[in-house]
């Protein structure tokens, strides 16, 4: 299983949120170029970036620092946030993202994503931002019409590298409702699926490394909270599946 460490920017500075509230967020003193390249000195081959000034404001505030992580630091970037046109997908790609996430604009506009897909396959994330079973959209602001397993459907035959998928209800605290959605809907999934806001522990890694169609785990938190190291995080991923776990 893949560890993506993320990285989450506001006002270029390292933040957590809660259930996604950007007016009272966690902020992590330390540099966030120094932690990008942290990660990878670990071992990290993938790293989570998520710009929320550009989700609020559609601004490029932190496009310097995340040119300067994509130009310096030795990792593969999956950059999300606000990335709502085809230009801007294509100017993130120019500027050496490995991956681009599309989240709100798959709700307001998913044969966007669609041709994006198609004229770069393999290098386009879906988030699947799910809220009581729907779609979130607009960093969690907004419910859509969207069934969050519907959704999912929606891109069976497009050639996307993965999907995000985040229980917003669980944010912080991992629970066997939560496991049983991320399941359910990692099964419907034709993409390989990347579990988002369950590792609050190394046991809660270890769990969701046993979910069938599971490729990788987002990671934020518990880095910046000493939780557990990076380096704790990707020994869990690399571990080979010798059982299967209990809530399967």
């Amino acid at each position: 299983m893949i560890i993506y460490p993320t990285i989450e920017l506001q006002n270029s500075k390292p933040v957590s949120l809660y259930r996604g509230d950007l007016d009272e967020p966690q902020i992590w003193h330390v540099n966030p170029l120094k932690k990008a390249l942290e990660f990878a000195e670990a071992g990290a081959e993938w790293i989570h970036i998520t710009d929320f000034d550009a989700i609020v404001d559609q601004g490029n505030s932190n496009n310097d620092l995340i040119e300067n992580m994509l130009k310096d630091v030795p990792a593969s970037f999956q950059i999300g946030g606000g990335i709502r046109s085809m230009k801007r997908i294509e100017e993130w790609i120019e500027a050496g993202a490995g991956r681009v996430v599309l989240g709100t604009v798959a709700t307001l506009d998913p044969d966007l994503v669609k041709e994006a897909a198609k004229f770069f396959p393999d290098q386009i994330v879906l988030a699947v931002d799910v809220m009581d079973q729907m779609i979130a959209s607009h960093g969690w602001k907004e419910k859509t019409a969207y069934l969050a397993e519907d959704f999912i459907k929606l891109f069976d035959d497009d050639p996307l590298a993965a999907m995000i998928i985040t229980d917003i209800d669980s944010d912080l605290d991992l629970n066997e409702d939560s496991l049983g959605l991320i399941s359910h809907l990692a099964s419907k999934a034709k993409a390989p699926v990347i579990a988002r806001g369950l590792t609050k522990t190394l046991d809660d890694l270890a769990r969701i490394k046993f979910v069938p169609n599971i490729s990788g785990a987002i990671v934020g938190r518990a880095l910046f909270d000493r939780s557990y190291t990076i380096e704790d995080a990707l020994g869990v991923g690399s571990q080979q599946k010798s059982q299967t776990a209990e809530f399967i």
